[in-house]
């Protein structure tokens, strides 16, 4: 019988591994599995089962994206289908999603990539923008990302009073995504957003006892406009089948309770859906100064 040529599955099970803060006899007893024939995987002498492959990455909790990158490294055909938040075959998703923007409003809410790219957004969210920064400022700051958005000089950094606060929550949440996923772009986003002027040097590095909790409070000044957010996030997908942007729903809702008429985010003669109507509790009046 023909062997099998040598792949480059085992460097990368054993970044997994290392990424995981795991050694060699840990990840074997975790996965049942001799610390010999782990061993043997990760440099090369043995080859792995496409079995193997796929139990490894359980253990190691490998997102779907890597484990398709795993089982090429071996040597076997992808299993996890990738398909775009706007293929036809989703078309039922895209409306839902839509759907969710709308009832959102008045209050911002945009849907994201796993790179924080922009892809989908509601009204409001283009009025908060537009409340802030003028055209030429947001096209300064890049292409649509909330994270650029947040760290550029010249994008909303200058109107967020909490800044810091909110920018080191991002900067965690980032650092996590990288942990999480290793992926390349992840890493350029980051240090892209730690080069910018004024990044404190704590923040080069994640931080394992920060909050992980899909929560943050924002708050936005410019001269007579004053508002203040709590956000959400919500990931899009599916158990079995990795979207190829893995869309993430991220919503605001105002922090406190106004008349209907001051709320600078609302279109001209617009009303609000009542909470009661809307099924949520947190959808309140945005305060104006």
């Amino acid at each position: 019988m023909k062997a099998r040529p040598q792949t480059s599955v085992g460097p990368l099970l054993r970044q997994w591994r290392e990424r995981r803060k795991l050694s060699q006899l840990g990840l074997a007893t975790e996965a049942d599995l001799s610390a010999r024939h782990l061993s043997f995987v990760e440099t090369g002498r043995a080859q792995p089962s496409r079995d193997l492959v796929l139990h490894l990455s359980r253990v190691l909790e490998v997102p779907l994206r890597a484990r398709n990158e795993l089982l090429s490294a071996a040597g076997f055909a992808p299993i996890y289908r990738e398909t775009a938040l706007d293929a036809p075959e989703l078309d039922q998703v895209h409306r839902a999603v839509e759907f969710i923007l709308r009832q959102q409003e008045p209050y911002p809410a945009v849907v994201l990539d796993r790179h924080w790219n922009m892809l989908m957004g509601n009204a409001a969210l283009g009025r908060v923008i537009g409340l802030f920064l003028s055209p030429e400022e947001a096209a300064a700051a890049g292409a649509p990302n909330v994270m650029r958005l947040t760290y550029h000089p010249r994008g909303l950094r200058s109107w967020i009073v909490n800044w810091e606060e909110t920018a080191a929550a991002y900067i965690q949440w980032l650092h996590r995504d990288l942990l999480r996923t290793g992926d390349d772009r992840t890493r350029a986003l980051l240090d892209e957003l730690l080069a910018y002027p004024g990044i404190p040097r704590a923040w080069l590095g994640i931080d394992l006892d920060a909050s992980t909790d899909p929560f943050l409070a924002m708050e936005f000044r410019k001269a007579d406009v004053a508002l203040s957010f709590f956000t959400t996030i919500a990931s899009l997908g599916t158990p079995s089948s990795p979207p190829t942007t893995q869309p993430t729903a991220r919503c605001a809702a105002s922090r406190r309770r106004e008349p209907p008429a001051r709320n600078p985010l609302r279109a001209t003669r617009s009303r609000a859906p009542s909470p009661r109507s809307s099924g949520t509790r947190a959808r309140r009046g945005c305060r104006r100064r």
